[in-house]
């Protein structure tokens, strides 16, 4: 299932930001999150990528009202979720889940994995104990586990099964919107495989919406339709996954795609190599003009000191270069 053209989840000119109130008087304060804008359409998947320290698992967690907004606005269908306190919060939270990256840590160590699953049924739908088990049980085989393993703990579990019981117990609930913070990065490339495959699946069955957020690019071109590329708490370039990945616009997206290893030594031989100098700059003291001066080969002077618009790429999504807009001045 691609996405409708009605967008499930709108993030509007969001910042999030740390440090404490004397801090943050003087000025030092850390800006994971520095206005940033996206969407993902009901039924679609937007890749988030960017190194680490970039901002995606904040931004993750600002969606899911986890960490506070600073400013900006999320809305999920049409509504302001940013705005929503108490039990209307509490409501809404049953539409938007969360996949974490280690699902050991995610799990509680002391109980079977039938309780963990059944939690959120517990707590929200208020079920009696003999249907909640039925719905772990049919959970447990939607995700490719034997529903007599209910009864196991998560250490009897590998990797990739554990992290099946957490997509398990994220889509008890029923959501809109499952947010994926890194959660195949910690399984061997075959078990991420099937576990992609797993997700794949269970968007077509479901209708799911997600917002996939991982450092592997060439991981994420196999499950988004979208990609946002963050850096240094900004997004500064998105569109199309396939545009994206064969026409990339800003000189950050070249870096990184550039890094992906060949599939083939032929193409390894003969691929152009943009390597990064340097680390990500304070996220607490970051450079005036473009967050990516520091370590862009073409920064030119403006760069330095005037931050880029954001202008649209010919097929499709947009970019925050200056060096778009040199390129469609006249001569």
């Amino acid at each position: 299932m691609t996405g409708t053209g009605t967008a499930l989840l709108e993030v509007e000119d969001v910042s999030v930001t740390f440090g404490k109130p004397g801090l943050q008087r003087r000025g030092r304060v850390l800006r994971a999150v520095d206005g940033v804008s996206l969407q993902i359409e009901r039924g679609s998947t937007l890749g988030l990528v960017g190194e680490s320290g970039s901002g995606k698992s904040t931004l993750g967690r600002a969606v899911l009202r986890l960490v506070p907004v600073r400013s900006g606005r999320v809305r999920l269908d049409g509504r302001d979720v940013t705005a929503l306190r108490g039990r209307a919060l509490r409501e809404v939270r049953r539409r938007m889940q969360m996949v974490f990256q280690d699902p050991y840590s995610s799990l509680d160590p002391s109980s079977v994995i039938g309780d963990s699953i059944a939690e959120p049924l517990l707590e929200h739908e208020g079920l009696s104990r003999r249907d909640t088990e039925a719905r772990v049980r049919e959970l447990l085989d939607v995700v490719g586990l034997p529903p007599g393993h209910a009864d196991r703990y998560p250490h009897e579990f590998s990797g990739g099964q554990r992290q099946r019981v957490a997509i398990a117990r994220a889509i008890a609930l029923r959501p809109s919107l499952v947010v994926c913070d890194e959660a195949v990065s910690a399984l061997d490339v075959s078990t991420q495989n099937q576990v992609i495959n797993l997700l794949e699946d269970l968007r077509e069955q479901f209708g799911l919406s997600y917002l996939f957020i991982a450092h592997d690019l060439a991981l994420v071109r196999h499950i988004a339709q979208e990609v946002a590329v963050m850096y240094l708490g900004h997004v500064v370039e998105s569109g199309p996954t396939d545009r994206v990945y064969e026409a990339p616009a800003h000189p950050y997206t070249k870096a990184l795609l550039s890094a992906i290893p060949a599939s083939h030594p032929k193409r390894a031989a003969t691929g152009r190599r943009t390597p990064l100098s340097g680390d990500l700059p304070d996220p607490a003291n970051p450079p005036p003009g473009c967050p990516f001066v520091t370590r862009c080969p073409s920064a030119m002077d403006v760069c330095r000191e005037v931050a880029p618009p954001t202008v649209t790429v010919e097929g499709g999504g947009s970019a925050a270069c200056h060096l778009l807009t040199a390129e469609r001045e006249p001569a």
